[in-house]
């Protein structure tokens, strides 16, 4: 392949799908075609780049820095030729454009959405999902879902949740690997590690939250890692470990079971979810029922959280 010459689309689709979801298997579900299809294009577009895109684990995938930029660069492309098309093909139906990231999007926004569809049938919504900070006004979007510390947010922004963070397993995971009924059990788990290259979300480094649960040096009986936060969770419910969770987004999972949070040591930490709405935002009307639809969302999780079942009383403290 030529240095000028682009890749083939197909290829670029299904690697940014599996690079998202970091598995085939997911990104086949997306793209309604099968799994050994995706990875076959995944292949492709590696022999054409001449370089790896992923690190195959043992039932994990993870990205190589090549495989990080090219995401970056694909996800930016695809959302921009999103908005073009939308825009090309007109048509009068209200959109509302959001910009969040992967782990609100799927663990706490998607699940939503349908009741949000049943009581607004004649708006769309466009989800940008992606690790990346992006523009508001440059981006085209109504609206972002960010991580932001209080002294931070716009004082026009809606605070939609602050957060907590505690260790969470499937239930599965404890009948088998022990129990957990203090910090220091963990010795006996693998534990699930969430990469933040950037340091974007330091309080959930395990050092950390062994260190301050009183533990440090604590050796697991193993480890797996991955770049982004909504696959650990994932792994998580497939019972492959012990995995540190920010409990607003993973708040639905407890309350149905699919998992459990046994240890009392949970601390916050210092940032909360905010909804940011651009300048372009006030001239589109499809916003304000989104935007009072998410708070009301917000005002149900927290009696959902309220209601959901505990091990015991939570001690919280100042995270790192």
């Amino acid at each position: 392949m030529h240095k000028n010459e682009l890749p083939p689309l197909d290829a670029l689709r299904a690697f940014e799908a599996a690079a998202r979801h970091l598995s085939f298997t997911r990104a086949a579900e997306e793209l309604f075609v099968t799994q050994s299809a995706v990875s076959k294009q995944v292949i492709a577009l590696e022999s054409a780049l001449a370089t790896r895109l992923f690190e195959r684990k043992t039932r994990a995938l993870a990205l190589t820095a090549a495989g990080e930029r090219l995401l970056r660069a694909t996800a930016a492309a695809f959302a921009e030729l999103r908005a073009a098309t939308a825009e090309l093909r007109g048509g009068d139906e209200p959109t509302v454009t959001l910009a969040t990231t992967q782990a609100f999007a799927s663990l706490w926004l998607i699940p939503r959405l349908a009741d949000f569809r049943r009581r607004h049938p004649g708006i769309d919504i466009r989800i940008s999902a992606d690790t990346r900070l992006v523009d508001l006004e440059r981006g085209r979007f109504d609206a972002a879902v960010r991580y932001l510390q209080d002294r931070n947010a716009p004082a026009t922004a809606l605070r939609l949740f602050g957060d907590t963070v505690l260790p969470v397993a499937s239930p599965a995971l404890l009948k088998s690997a022990g129990p957990l009924a203090k910090p220091a059990d963990l010795a006996r788990h693998v534990l699930l590690v969430y990469e933040d290259a950037e340091q974007r979300r330091p309080w959930l480094s395990w050092p950390a939250w062994l260190e301050m649960a009183g533990v440090a040096g604590l050796r697991p009986a193993g480890s797996i890692a991955f770049n982004q936060y909504e696959p650990t969770v994932r792994a998580a419910l497939d019972g492959q470990g012990v995995a540190l969770a920010t409990q607003a987004l993973v708040a639905d999972l407890l309350h149905a079971g699919r998992l459990v949070a046994p240890l009392p040591q949970r601390f916050a930490n210092p940032r909360a979810y905010y909804l940011l709405l651009s300048a372009q935002a006030t001239a589109n009307p499809a916003v304000e029922p989104f935007r009072l639809w998410l708070a009301e969302q917000v005002e149900s999780a927290a009696v959902g959280t309220k209601l959901a079942p505990r091990p015991g009383p939570p001690r919280t403290g100042a995270a790192a």
